[in-house]
């Protein structure tokens, strides 16, 4: 075998190969989205239904399936894709953190396409799960500084948290930050432009109405560049 040809089948199979690794990530993001949005729906669904009315105990058991799940999927699909699960995370390690799972800037623009899609199908899940109609828009207005500004802290803390922590640690404390920022931030701390999207396309007690899904996206992009200036100012992270 002459070596061009030698040369020549080690890259194919590297390309083969390289494929069917975007391809697990893909497929890792999209899977790890729709079951996060259908855990927020699904349990916000399932706890107005049981809690009687009383906000504060439906709140508590939407935060605590939220975190339960986001823990157990940060755990699984974190080894295959990074198990990013929200668009601006996505950015913010393409374009600061380049990594094994996103090398390349313009391959954040693939892992944000299945996350939204993700989104959707988790969000129609939940309702169907719960005998509800699959097609439907949020009535549930959340606007005014009070939750753009909590929006904002809830995202510069979020991703605070997912430049510093130490890789076998960040499964806990993503969980961890999250379930606080459930009951210290007005908004209920979404922090991810994902969830708008599902959440968005959920009126139940998770929900967003489209009027309201721009600020709080806006709300999270600033806050999530906060996050990465709060990381440099802090200097290198523990390893």
């Amino acid at each position: 075998m002459s070596e061009p040809t030698a040369t020549a089948q080690t890259h194919g199979a590297r390309s083969v190969s390289a494929e069917l690794v975007l391809h697990r990530q893909l497929l890792a993001e999209f899977s790890g989205t729709a079951a996060l949005l259908c855990a927020v729906i699904g349990s916000g669904i399932m706890a107005e239904r049981l809690s009687g009315g009383n906000t504060a105990i439906a709140l508590l058991a939407n935060t605590l399936a939220t975190v339960l799940a986001l823990y157990v999927l940060i755990e699984l699909l974190g080894p295959v894709s990074g198990a990013h699960l929200n668009p601006l995370v996505t950015l913010v390690l393409a374009l600061n953190r380049p990594s094994a799972q996103v090398k390349r800037a313009h391959l954040a623009m693939f892992f944000i396409a299945v996350q939204l899609l993700g989104a959707v199908i988790g969000a129609w899940a939940a309702h169907a799960m719960f005998d509800t109609p699959v097609l439907q828009f949020s009535s549930k207005l959340r606007s005014g500084w009070g939750q753009w500004l909590a929006e904002g802290v809830a995202t510069a803390g979020l991703i605070l948290v997912v430049l510093r922590a130490p890789a076998h640690k960040a499964a806990g404390l993503v969980a961890c930050y999250i379930g606080a920022a459930y009951w210290f931030t007005a908004s209920t701390s979404f922090a991810n432009p994902a969830a708008v999207l599902g959440r968005m396309l959920s009126d139940s007690f998770a929900g967003i109405a489209p009027a309201s899904a721009a600020g709080f996206v806006i709300a999270q992009t600033v806050g999530a560049a906060i996050g990465v200036l709060l990381d440099r100012g802090l200097g290198k992270a523990a390893a």
